[in-house]
């Protein structure tokens, strides 16, 4: 149900569940995701991660059929929900969470509830028109359940997430773009080529300083100030030390394409 795509420095990888709107959270799906981010995390050519879906859908969530027949996750005791959540959506969250590289969402369509927080995992997001989003957990009497939460209000701030999440509402791609969910707006044929281009872009630049950017954007969303500095300037050290360094300099001096070495 998930595809996965090397080409080069970019991997991309496809929700394909397109008969169930690449619904997420089906027996199985937690260890997939972990397979998928553990293999891109241990190769050091990896430099930057597409994600899509397959079809008409980002993803629509959970299954509301097995909701409804409280089947697989979603039936049993409390207890067993809970660890249904544990063991499925909480490592697909935590898999996307904890990839090293950047990571693009392409959303070529709806992504809604647990399809919009995975989109969120994404350090980027890019849009299709066709696209909509929406936090519809109140609307059938759940609550995020897979980190939206925490999520969503650090992209789209505390209001904006607020009134996403208590009105059930979506929002349609232009309206995502105004209200920072996403960077970019395109037409649907054009969605997978822009998501491609700002790939290359991203895996243009040092692998290792990609990993450290991001471990340091990624401290600084719950870490003091004074406490970023100081990981800024432990970083950096290592930054000045390395290969990278030396051959971006030197590029940049004589005029040419840095040629990184993957290690």
């Amino acid at each position: 149900m998930l595809e996965y795509d090397q080409q080069g420095h970019i991997v991309t990888l496809t929700i394909n569940r397109p008969d169930m709107r690449n619904a997420l959270g089906e027996p199985g799906d937690g260890g997939v995701f972990l397979d998928a981010a553990a293999k891109i995390n241990g190769d050091r050519s990896v430099r930057c991660v597409i994600l899509t879906g397959a079809g008409s859908a980002f993803s629509a969530g959970g299954n509301v059929k097995a909701m409804q027949s409280r089947e697989g996750p979603f039936g049993g005791s409390g207890t067993h929900i809970a660890d249904g959540y544990r063991r499925g959506i909480h490592q697909i969250v935590k898999s996307l969470w904890g990839l090293e590289v950047p990571a693009i969402a392409a959303v070529n369509g709806p992504a809604i509830g647990l399809g919009n927080d995975v989109a969120c995992l994404c350090d980027m997001r890019i849009a299709s028109e066709k696209a909509i989003f929406g936090a519809s957990f109140l609307k059938i009497g759940l609550i995020p359940g897979d980190g939206g939460a925490w999520l969503l209000p650090r992209i789209i701030g505390g209001a904006r997430a607020a009134e996403l999440l208590f009105t059930g509402k979506t929002i349609s791609a232009d309206e995502a773009l105004g209200w920072g969910l996403v960077s970019q707006v395109v037409s649907d044929d054009k969605l997978l080529e822009t998501a491609h281009d700002m790939a290359h872009q991203v895996a243009g630049q040092s692998a290792e300083a990609l990993r450290a950017a991001k471990r340091l954007m990624r401290h600084g969303q719950n870490s003091s100030f004074e406490t970023v500095m100081e990981m800024s300037a432990n970083a950096q050290a290592l930054m000045h030390l390395s290969d990278d360094h030396s051959e971006a300099v030197s590029a940049m001096l004589e005029k040419r394409p840095a040629e990184y070495q993957d290690k």
